[in-house]
């Protein structure tokens, strides 16, 4: 009994991980490389141009060469074939003369004349010595006449059963076949074959023509045409090249000078050459970029005039509106001794200056956003505290309209790097809304946070928003019902300069209403200053909303607020706890 010996294991394992490996290799080489030349057939409308008439020229040039070379092909064989029949019928006549004083075929003197017959048809070839040879046969008298050829050759294996029937029936026949006779390699023949009547019966008679001038013409004729269609198609594909190129560059020089003026260089143009219909594209572009460059002009300007025209008149009210003050307060600390009337007035102007000086302090916070000049001063703060200082500084309202304000905050730090002083100031302008318009049912306050962000709803069970008043709530001294008498004495700008505090942290700050439903708002901010949001840790849609008619349950419902970008976007919202896509997915829908 004998071990048979067992197969290195490791080096199996080996020898398949290195296969492996090769392979990975060529697929991701494989990979990249068409991957590179998609990407270039997307972007490039040359190559694309220029690939396809290179296509479309190769099939159409192709095709042509084909039907010339096989035309060419077939005049060649059909003047060979004409040559061939001609001195058939010469040679079988000739013969049939010679034959024709014989009347059996065993005279002695019948085989010398087949003999010299075909070696006189063979002489007398205009084209001798190029290979033809001439056979005569009897297959009507085997072993009584010999077949005789010339030059000598074993013509048979180039005679076909099918042509020496049809010969031997008394038609003339022709084939084409491939062999040796006169040489040592393959040739390719054109044997014609007829019958040849004498008094004793009929004998046949076969040329064999070599075809090796036709095939090197054909071949030839073949290269020349293959060598012209390659030539042309290389040549449209350069000439479709340099058309596309007098094409596409002076689009690329359109869009380049499109994404400087993009970028805010005003002043860059085309360079207008000829009077031909590119002329006309840059000559339109240019004229187009000079009237953009004096409309944003004139509208920078007059957004300048009207941003320094608040920020004056907000400065210059200040001093005016100090003394006022100052009367105001002698007046309402002395109103108890005057008159029931007069006590009200003086009221009344007390509550108005307060509103005034609110509305003086917000002109200013617009007038420093609509002028750059706003600065973030992040830094880590917790938000719980922040909430309840809200709700402190609010309660005393919430108690007069008979509203009662729920907190949902961990009970944890939530730590976040932001400015305290604006999100207090955002947080105060939603909650106080929510009170406002809060129809005596409680406002609930939720604060939530993940890794990457944190996030505070308002949400009012009043009479909600309208169809398209969510595309309107952010808007600057909007109301939703003008007629409503206002408990908080606001300027309009409360909501109009959170959504700026957001956009200055980065974050988004976004509405959801529905009639008798009432609405929600989400604050949602980056845990770390400078981040980019992708999510929010608490859903816009609240759990209790349901679509009207009976629709489907709130998570199916369209979340529309204010997006990064400064315009209402749409989202979709799904179920507890769900994250709006990102900004760069979300639908533009409005400013």
């Amino acid at each position: 009994m004998t071990n048979s010996p067992l197969p290195d294991l490791d080096t199996t394992s080996h020898r398949r991980g290195a296969a492996w490996e090769l392979w990975r290799g060529l697929s991701g080489r494989a990979s990249r490389l068409f991957g590179g030349l998609h990407q270039t057939w997307r972007r490039s409308l040359q190559v694309r141009v220029v690939t396809i008439t290179l296509v479309v020229s190769s099939l159409l040039v192709g095709g042509f060469a084909y039907l010339i070379a096989d035309k060419i092909t077939s005049i060649l064989l059909d003047n060979a074939k004409a040559d061939v029949q001609l001195r058939l019928m010469n040679g079988a006549e000739y013969a049939a003369k010679q034959f024709s004083l014989y009347g059996q075929p065993q005279e002695a003197q019948l085989q010398e004349t087949i003999d010299g017959t075909v070696n006189y048809l063979a002489g007398g070839d205009p084209q001798q010595n190029s290979g033809v040879v001439v056979a005569l046969t009897a297959d009507n008298y085997p072993g009584v006449i010999e077949p005789r050829t010339s030059p000598s050759a074993n013509v048979r294996p180039l005679i076909s059963p099918e042509l020496r029937t049809a010969v031997t029936d008394g038609n003339v026949a022709n084939q084409i076949v491939t062999g040796r006779l006169t040489s040592d390699d393959d040739t390719k023949y054109l044997v014609y074959g007829t019958p040849v009547p004498t008094q004793f019966g009929q004998v046949e008679l076969y040329y064999f023509v070599p075809l090796t001038v036709q095939d090197v013409t054909s071949g030839q004729a073949r290269a020349t045409v293959a060598a012209t269609g390659v030539a042309l198609v290389l040549l449209l594909g350069v000439l479709a090249a340099l058309v596309t190129r007098l094409v596409v560059l002076p689009v690329r020089v359109a869009a380049r000078t499109a994404q400087r003026l993009s970028a805010g260089l005003l002043d860059q143009r085309m360079a207008v050459n000829g009077e031909d219909d590119l002329a006309l594209l840059a000559a339109s572009f240019n004229q187009m970029a000079t009237n953009l460059q004096r409309q944003i002009l004139r509208l920078e300007e007059m957004s300048r005039l009207q941003r320094r025209f608040t920020s004056d008149v907000s400065h210059e009210l200040r001093t005016p509106l100090t003394t006022v003050r100052m009367a105001a307060d002698l007046i309402f600390a002395e109103r108890d001794g005057f008159d029931p009337a007069v006590a009200r007035s003086a009221e009344l102007l007390q509550a108005e200056l307060d509103r005034f000086e609110e509305l003086l302090t917000d002109l200013l916070e617009i007038s420093r956003f609509d002028a750059g000049f706003a600065v973030l001063d992040a830094e880590p703060t917790d938000l719980v505290p922040v909430v309840h200082r809200v709700v402190d500084r609010l309660s005393g309202l919430a108690e007069r309209v008979g509203v009662t304000i729920e907190l949902d905050v961990p009970s944890a730090p939530v730590i976040a790097e932001i400015d305290p002083r604006r999100v207090e100031r955002v947080l105060r302008n939603l909650v106080g809304n929510a009170v406002e318009h809060g129809e005596g049912r409680p406002v609930r306050i939720t604060l939530g946070m993940d890794e990457t962000a944190v996030a505070l709803t308002v949400r009012d069970h009043g009479v909600g928003l309208k169809p398209g008043e969510e595309k309107l709530v952010f808007n600057r001294f909007w109301r939703a019902d003008p007629s409503r008498a206002r408990q908080t004495g606001g300027t309009g700008l409360g909501l109009s300069i959170s959504l700026e505090d957001a956009r200055l942290h980065g974050g988004w700050l976004e509405a959801w209403g529905a009639p008798g439903q009432g609405a929600q708002f989400r604050l949602t901010l980056p845990a770390r200053a400078g981040d980019r949001l992708t999510t929010s840790p608490l859903r816009l849609v609240p759990a209790d909303a349901t679509l009207p008619f009976g629709g489907a349950p709130a998570g199916s419902l369209l979340a529309i607020g204010p997006g990064p970008a400064g315009g209402l976007t749409v989202a979709p919202a799904t179920g507890a706890g769900a994250t709006p896509p990102a900004p760069e997915q979300r639908a533009e829908v409005g400013s």
